[in-house]
């Protein structure tokens, strides 16, 4: 054995990855587990390209030497970076290859990673979550009967995750804090615990768990910190940073973190690249930035990134509320996974109120979620969004509770933004309840927050008396003018049942008892003009 190549697998051993790639290509070996090694080496730096040529000169060594079940997990890595990059042909053929490999030698570790590949992983976005989990446990099992640490681990996320979706949140938590108990004694190859990693903070960024997403953030930085070199795990850990600081209200560092993870991994992870560009556009959009964000959910878009809720978002801030409901329910009604459904039921509450229609439907179903899969996270969102509802519907006195509830909790996940929406909601109802002391402290508690980030003000029903809703306003106007139900629903493109439901909620905050009396309120208010 070459001296260069001794020291290429000592500098492999240590991670040290640019010397054991520089190494590797330098001793230019033909063995398949050196071969392995140094396309390992080369995608730790991000270069995909030599990886997947030294990782196919791996796998037919392999083959070479008689070593089938090291061919079949040769194809299955190979199948994986081709997924990440979504040729899913290319991944697909990979893992056909494998699966020829072990059809008749089923009683091995190998076997059951390719199990997992395919009944596991292949199988998440499908309907039968229970299935996955029993899978899952049944991997486990194997993986445990095989001495195989890394496969017990994996399995065992599986299996919290479908836990989750299934609802039982805390066995599920339970099962990842077990594999990440594994991850920290950093015993598993590099590789597969960057992937546990992702796949729990993911997790918790689905629960919008912030603390727990929080604290692992912090140990996947931590642990990319001893390996300054390592591109892919890194990026993915400035995504999640980026998600984090977008939370606290740091949109110039989240978006500069994300653009970074755009340049970096453009070649190597569509979904995270994909991902990077959506966190992009939000932090545009938050600072107001509108075409710019605009230009980030698109790209977004073209990686097969959903741009939602995010772009119906920018539709109402551009002040087209009309546009924007009709893009989130439309986005609802694509999106079956439970809990992919409630950023989406979260900005349909706001952008229903704008555009004045109610908005229990989807406030009841981010309540329902919040109780299925209890976070501290879904519950703020779900108090948030039954405060703005109850105060939509004229009822300030039952949208304090929940709007206080609402804030104290952003303030304990440390999201001031949310908290600053919140506040201004507190101030409307304060308003109409005559508290005009309360009002103007929650007011200025939010407008120093919101000065402090640099963000517009958000959509309100503040510049409007009487917490009517700028739609309500619209419709106020036009009756005061004559209009028939008929003659606003066609000028306001509604449906008459729509108008007739904003007359009901008109009288009912201003306590009015006709058209006659909501036209002289909106005359004295100035909310629409004597002609003549």
């Amino acid at each position: 054995m070459s001296e260069t190549l001794h020291q290429a697998r000592a500098a492999y051993a240590r991670r040290d990855w640019p010397l054991a790639r520089e190494l590797y290509a330098a001793a230019d070996p033909d063995g398949a587990d050196d071969l392995s090694r140094f396309g390992d080496a080369a995608w730790w730096l991000g270069r995909i390209n030599e990886t997947l040529t030294v990782s196919e000169r791996a796998y037919h060594a392999h083959l070479a030497e008689g070593g089938t079940r090291a061919a079949a997990m040769s194809a299955m890595e190979l199948a994986f970076l081709r997924f990440l990059r979504a040729e899913e042909s290319l991944g697909g053929a990979w893992l056909a290859t494998a699966r020829r490999l072990l059809t008749d030698d089923i009683d091995c570790v190998e076997h059951a990673y390719l199990r997992y590949f395919l009944e596991v992983e292949a199988a998440v976005e499908t309907q039968d979550v229970e299935r996955v989990a029993a899978t899952a446990r049944d991997i486990r099992a194997l993986a445990d009967q095989y001495g195989d640490a890394c496969l017990a681990a994996m399995a065992t996320v599986a299996e919290g995750r479908a836990r989750i979706t299934l609802g039982d949140v805390a066995a599920g938590l339970a099962l990842l804090d077990e594999a990440m108990a594994v991850v920290l004694t950093d015993e598993l190859p590099p590789g597969w615990t960057g992937n546990i990693y992702c796949n729990v903070i993911a997790t918790c960024h689905e629960l919008v768990d912030l603390r727990r997403m929080r604290s692992w953030t912090e140990s996947l930085e931590e642990w990319c910190g001893a390996m300054p070199a390592a591109v892919v795990f890194s990026g993915i850990c400035r995504v999640h940073r980026a998600q984090l600081m977008q939370t606290r209200g740091d949109w110039t560092r989240s978006e500069s973190e994300a653009r970074r993870v755009c340049d970096d991994l453009a070649d190597l992870t569509v979904f995270t690249t994909a991902n990077a560009h959506y966190v992009v556009g939000d932090s545009l959009r938050l600072r107001g930035e509108f075409d710019a964000a605009e230009r980030a959910y698109l790209r977004a878009h073209e990686l097969a990134r959903d741009p939602q809720p995010g772009m119906s978002l920018l539709r109402l801030a551009q002040g087209r509320p009309d546009v924007a409901a009709r893009s989130i329910h439309a986005a609802l009604a694509a999106t079956g996974a439970p809990l992919a459904r409630a950023p989406l039921c979260f900005a349909a509450v706001e952008i229903d109120l704008a555009a004045g229609e109610p908005g229990r439907v989807a406030a009841d179903e981010l309540d329902d979620l919040a109780r299925r899969y209890p976070s501290p996270g879904l519950r703020a969102m779900a108090l948030h969004a039954r405060g703005a509802v109850l105060l939509g519907e004229g009822r300030p006195a039952d949208a304090l509770l929940a709007l206080r509830q609402a804030c104290t909790s952003w303030l304990r996940l440390d999201a001031p933004y949310e908290c600053a929406r919140v506040r201004l909601l507190l101030a409307d109802a304060y308003a109409v309840l005559d508290d005009l002391d309360a009002s103007a402290r929650e007011r200025n508690a939010a407008e120093a927050v919101l000065t402090r980030l640099g963000a517009p003000p958000p959509t309100t029903t503040h510049d409007v008396p009487d917490g009517l809703s700028a739609r309500e306003v619209e419709v106020l106007a036009l009756v005061a003018h004559g209009k028939t139900n008929r003659e606003v629903a066609a000028e306001l493109v509604l449906s008459e049942k729509t108008v007739a439901r904003h007359l009901s909620n008109i009288f009912t905050k201003l306590g009015l008892p006709s058209r006659t009396a909501a036209a002289a309120y909106a005359f004295e208010r100035g909310l629409a003009r004597r002609s003549g």
